[in-house]
C-alpha cells in the first residue's frame, strides 16, 4: 500500500496539465524546494531539456542545457531517501542529481516506466494522477537528436499550487510579481531601442533649402547632370569621328547605309541638326520593316514552292498525273452512308450465292426423300419379319459355312428398316403406381403441421392434467 499524500500541484505545459501529489511528510525538504520555486516562478518557461524513451523525461533548468539550476537553500541539499517510496511504477517524480549524492537543486525527473536502478540515488518526492500521466508518456514519445535532447522541445507554462502543506514558506519573489518586472525589462528595452533608432537618424540637408544663413546653401555644390550624346556612327561621314566596329557589325552597317543613301542625307554636323537625325532614324526603321516584310514574304513564296512539290511527288507515288485537275477530282470522297450502302450490296451478292447452295441441298434432301419411300414401298414382307426378330432376339448372325469377307459400306437396306413396340396391356402403368410413391410437397408440409398441432394439445392436455392432481 502506498503512503498517503499531502500537498498537490498541476503543472501547465505545452502538453497538457500534469497533476502530481507529493510525499510531503517523507521528503520535507525537497517539497518545499520544489514548491518553493513553483511560487516565484522559476519554472515557468523552462523545457523539457532530455528525453530517454522508455525510461524518463526531465526539466527544471533554467538555462535548458541540463547544466543550471538553483536550490532556494544557495546551495544543493542532501538526499531525502525513504525506503518505502521506491520506483515501482511510471509517472513518479523524483530530484536529479548531477551523479553524486546530496547534488540536488532544481532539476526534476519523471519515469515512463519502472525504474529499480533509481532507488537509493534520487529523492522521489512525488506521483502523477490520474489520466495526466498520458502527457507524461506524450512527451515521452515526442522526437530527439543524438543526444536525446527533443527536436521540438515541450515547455512548462506554469505551475499552479492546490495544496501548500507549508504555511511558513515565504517567497523571495512571487511569479505575478516577476512577470510584471519582465514585462517592465521589456517595455524598458524597447523604449531604448526606439531612443536610439531616433538618434541615429540623421537629416539630410541637402534635399531642403530652408536653411537660416545664406552661406550654407552657397557652401553646397551645384549638382551636374552629363548626357550623353546620341550618335549613330555609320551615318557620320567623317571616319575619323567614327569608332570602330566589329566586322560582323561593320558589314551590317554597311549593307543599312547602302541601302538608306537614296532615301537620307549624311549629315556632317550631327549635333546642330537633331531634329533632322530622327527623321533620318525614323526612315530607316521603316526601310528594315520593309526589308523584314519582304523576307517574310519569299519565305512563305519558298514554303508553297515546297509544299506544291511535295504534292506533285504524292501523286506520283499514287499513279495519278500531275494536272492540278485530276487532284481535286480525286479529292472526292464518298459518304459514309454510300459507303456502307456498297457494303450492303456486296454481302447481298453474297447471300444469294449462299441461297443457290440451299437450293442444292434442298435438292439433295428431296433426292433422298425420294429413294426413302421407293424402298419402302419396294421392301418384301421377309423384312418386316426380320425387322421384328431383331427387335425381339437380338442381331442374327451371319452364316457360318460362307465367309462374310471385307465389310463394305454400301448397305441400302438400312431405308426398309422400321422401328416396332410391342403393344402395352397395362401391366407397366400398373408396376409403377405399385412400386413408386408420389410425394406432394404441400401434401407433406400439411401433414407436419397437423402433426405438429396434434403434440402441442397433447402436451396442454398433459399439463392442465397435472395441475388438476396439485
Amino acid at each position: 500500500m502506498a503512503l498517503p499524500t499531502n500537498g498537490r500541484v498541476i503543472i501547465e505545459t505545452t502538453a497538457g496539465e500534469i497533476d502530481i501529489e507529493l510525499w510531503s511528510k517523507e521528503t520535507p525538504k525537497t517539497c518545499r524546494n520544489f514548491l518553493t520555486l513553483a511560487m516565484e516562478g522559476y519554472y515557468d518557461g523552462n523545457i523539457f531539456h532530455r528525453i530517454v524513451p522508455g525510461f524518463l523525461v526531465q526539466t527544471g533548468d533554467k538555462t535548458g542545457t541540463g547544466g543550471g539550476g538553483e536550490s532556494i537553500y544557495g546551495e544543493p541539499f542532501e538526499d531525502e531517501i525513504h525506503p518505502r517510496l521506491r520506483f515501482a511504477h511510471r509517472g513518479l517524480i523524483a530530484m536529479a542529481n548531477n551523479g553524486s549524492k546530496n547534488s540536488n537543486d532544481s532539476q526534476f525527473i519523471i519515469t515512463l516506466d519502472r525504474a529499480d536502478e533509481l532507488h537509493g540515488k534520487h529523492t522521489l518526492f512525488g506521483r502523477c494522477m490520474g489520466d495526466t500521466v498520458y502527457n507524461v508518456i506524450k512527451i515521452g514519445e515526442m522526437e530527439i537528436d543524438a543526444n536525446g535532447r527533443p527536436v521540438y522541445p515541450p515547455k512548462i507554462k506554469g505551475i499552479r499550487i492546490i495544496d501548500n502543506p507549508f504555511d511558513d514558506i515565504v517567497p523571495r519573489i512571487t511569479a505575478e510579481e516577476k512577470r510584471v518586472q519582465q514585462r517592465a525589462r521589456e517595455t524598458a528595452q524597447k523604449e531604448r531601442e526606439e531612443e536610439q533608432r531616433r538618434k541615429g537618424a540623421k537629416k539630410n540637408v541637402k534635399l531642403l533649402s530652408f536653411a537660416d544663413d545664406e552661406g550654407a546653401a552657397d557652401e553646397e555644390e551645384p549638382i551636374v547632370f552629363k548626357k550623353k550624346a546620341i550618335v549613330r556612327p555609320d551615318l557620320i561621314d567623317n571616319p575619323e569621328q567614327s569608332t570602330p566596329l566589329p566586322e560582323m557589325l561593320a558589314a551590317s552597317a554597311k549593307a543599312r547605309q547602302k541601302s538608306a543613301e537614296p532615301s537620307t542625307k549624311p549629315l556632317k554636323e550631327p549635333k546642330s541638326s537633331a531634329p533632322s537625325d530622327s527623321i533620318d532614324i525614323t526612315k530607316i526603321r521603316e526601310q528594315h520593316k520593309k526589308e523584314q516584310e519582304s523576307g517574310s514574304n519569299s519565305r512563305k513564296a519558298e514554303i508553297e514552292k515546297i509544299e506544291a512539290d511535295l504534292r506533285k511527288m504524292s501523286r506520283r507515288r499514287n499513279g495519278g498525273g500531275d494536272s492540278d485537275d485530276e487532284p481535286s477530282k480525286k479529292k472526292v470522297k464518298k459518304s459514309y452512308l454510300e459507303e456502307e450502302l456498297a457494303k450492303y450490296s456486296k454481302g447481298k451478292g453474297s447471300k444469294k450465292g449462299k441461297k443457290k447452295d440451299e437450293g442444292d441441298v434442298l435438292a439433295a434432301l428431296n433426292s433422298f426423300r425420294g429413294k426413302l419411300k421407293s424402298s419402302m414401298f419396294d421392301a418384301p414382307e421377309d423384312a418386316d419379319m426380320e425387322a421384328e426378330d431383331g427387335a425381339g432376339g437380338g442381331e442374327t448372325a451371319p452364316p457360318t459355312g460362307e465367309d462374310p469377307g471385307i465389310e463394305v459400306d454400301d448397305d441400302r437396306g438400312f431405308l426398309t428398316h422400321a422401328l416396332h413396340f410391342p403393344k402395352d396391356d397395362g401391366e407397366e402403368t400398373r408396376k409403377a403406381d405399385r412400386d413408386y410413391e408420389v410425394i406432394d410437397p404441400r401434401e407433406r408440409g400439411a401433414k407436419a403441421k397437423d402433426e405438429e398441432r396434434e403434440r402441442k394439445r397433447l402436451a396442454k392436455a398433459k399439463s392442465g392434467g397435472g395441475r388438476q392432481r396439485r
